[in-house]
């Protein structure tokens, strides 16, 4: 491992943070139970990390050696066994309006759903507003390929100068099918291009989740809901490709537990939470895979973030490329 750092007398990049607390209320998708949320301003270094206020005021890093395996959604657990699951949706707003460090106040053990995108968070952060500080802002280059496969789906990080993603699925369900999307995620084409896509599911898929005791606070306003060739969710969907670019606002919200912005082109073919932290694992596993490095202005101005309320310059077009089969 590595650190660059810019050339001496270059302005250094900024580490930013909330304003004001951005306050949200909702129910967790799989328990249905009410779940508050408070995302509070934190000092610089401070990275993200939640807060139980049920339960002592335990505090649980949003890092990748502390994701758990769980079904259908990622889940965080800090010491004496305190967890906070369905992170994924936050932890995209945060990375993709480039918030780097906050204090996340819940009080229990799911974050809110909302209404199953990133869009939410989005807006309240920006509502807060924020504030940024003189702290050098380091980000993680990734320095030659890594990959994990699970059957006939795998994830791989390749070196890149910015975060791009390449994702396919492909589902049976006709209102789905194969789907495959490119995104340069600089410059605040997460806000544009992502954020509100909604999770999704079969009906059928559903039915069997809360026979289990899953997916208890979950309904038609909070999902994109499919059954063949319908989506039973009213309206359709958001976007001809909503199922695919949701997958890919997991994986920005996936990523964004490793800590630091990521200089990497992310690849994923039927990939998920589980394959992206296993992804995460093997890089930091590792030698000579990665290395830290200190952004400069310049290489700031194409993070996530960038041109998001205060961060740099007015965001360009995305460059972006998609595919779909058949909506109903």
């Amino acid at each position: 491992m590595q650190t660059t750092d810019p050339v001496e007398g270059m302005d250094r990049t900024m580490q930013a943070t909330l304003a004001t607390p951005a306050r949200f209320t909702g129910v967790g998708l799989h328990s249905g139970k009410p779940a508050r949320l408070v995302i509070n301003p934190a000092p610089a270094g401070h990275g993200i990390v939640f807060r139980r206020t049920d339960l002592g005021d335990v505090r649980i890093p949003a890092l990748w050696d502390h994701v758990e395996p769980s079904v259908l959604c990622t889940l965080l657990r800090g010491k004496g066994g305190a967890s906070v699951s369905t992170v994924e949706h936050v932890m995209a707003a945060l990375a993709g309006t480039g918030v780097h460090n906050a204090l996340i106040d819940i009080d229990g053990p799911e974050v809110p759903i909302l209404d199953g995108s990133a869009a939410p968070f989005v807006q309240g952060i920006l509502q807060a507003g924020l504030r940024f500080s003189p702290e050098p802002l380091r980000a993680i280059r990734v320095l030659r390929p890594v990959e994990v496969q699970q059957g006939a789906g795998f994830a791989r990080l390749s070196p890149a100068d910015r975060l791009e993603m390449d994702f396919a699925i492909d589902f049976a369900d006709a209102a789905i099918g194969r789907q495959e999307k490119r995104l340069d995620l600089a410059n605040g084409a997460f806000v544009r291009e992502l954020m509100d896509s909604r999770t999704f599911c079969r009906q059928a898929d559903v039915d069997s989740m809360q026979a289990s005791g899953l997916a208890l606070g979950g309904t038609y306003f909070n999902a994109v809901v499919v059954d063949g060739d319908r989506v039973l969710s009213p309206g359709g969907l958001r976007h001809r490709d909503e199922p695919v670019r949701h997958k890919m606002l997991d994986a920005v919200g996936d990523l964004a537990l490793a800590g630091a912005p990521l200089l990497a082109r992310y690849t994923g073919n039927r990939a998920g939470h589980a394959m992206t932290n296993r992804l995460l694992r093997t890089l930091f596993a590792t030698d000579g895979a990665w290395e830290w490095t200190v952004l400069s202005p310049e290489a700031q101005e194409r993070m996530l973030g960038a041109g998001v309320q205060g961060h740099g310059p007015a965001p360009a077009p995305a460059k972006a490329e998609s595919r779909a089969r058949a909506v109903a």
